[in-house]
């Protein structure tokens, strides 16, 4: 087990994804759950920010993530049946998902779910708490890290090149702000697990970061 936590826009999945690929292990998006529960907040008009609303609607959910069909896409997430990938990649998603990931009876549901699809082993799991609350016991974990102006301008090409229309002020704020909600959160807070190896990609391609994961975890 292999876990990669950090920030928004910091590069997690591209790097999950690239190390799973390159030692046979199967990548689990967290964020993508919590995406998809802020999709269905949006979809049925819930107040993400109501705890009783939003456990209600928990109770229909139905939830699957499949592999992703090339090395360098998102995993593929089926919301009840529907496949929702590029709806939950928008900008809006992501500012709901980190209000509905703070939510108790959310954050429990999915952990368990995540702790399930682990439980066979072999898992490269980024999120923002796999490596302190999902799986504390991983072999290896890693936390991943960049300044927030390089954080936003990659979004910003990742959301462009997607078709959307971006303001660059705003898509810094919102990156500011996610940081600030994720890291003062009183349940399973954004942090470094004590054991984890810090790596700074502000200077550094994908690449180069997933070289120096696979030397720590190859024992190079």
């Amino acid at each position: 087990m292999i876990t990669i936590d950090g920030p928004t826009g910091v590069g997690k999945s591209t790097v999950s994804r690239r190390l799973a690929a390159k030692i046979g292990f199967t990548y689990l998006d967290t964020g993508a759950m919590y995406r998809a529960v802020a999709l269905t907040c949006l979809q049925k008009e819930v107040d993400h920010r109501d705890e009783n609303a939003v456990r209600k609607i928990l109770d229909t959910l139905s939830l699957k993530l499949l592999p992703a069909q090339a090395e360098n896409d998102d995993v593929r997430v089926l919301l009840n049946g529907e496949e929702v990938g590029a709806q939950i990649r928008t900008p809006e998603i992501s500012m709901i998902a980190s209000a509905v990931s703070a939510l108790r009876p959310v954050r429990e549901r999915l952990t368990r779910m995540q702790q399930e699809l682990g439980s066979a082993g072999k898992i490269v799991a980024e999120g923002r708490d796999t490596g302190t609350v999902v799986f504390p016991g991983a072999a290896w974990k890693f936390f991943l890290d960049a300044d927030p102006q390089v954080r936003a301008r990659r979004r910003i090409i990742q959301l462009r090149n997607s078709g959307e229309k971006v303001d660059d002020d705003e898509i810094l704020a919102q990156i500011l702000k996610r940081d600030r909600d994720d890291s003062e959160r009183t349940l399973a807070p954004l942090k470094a697990a004590p054991d984890a190896v810090h790596i700074n990609s502000t200077d550094l391609e994908a690449d180069a970061v997933v070289e120096q994961m696979l030397q720590v975890v190859l024992g190079k």
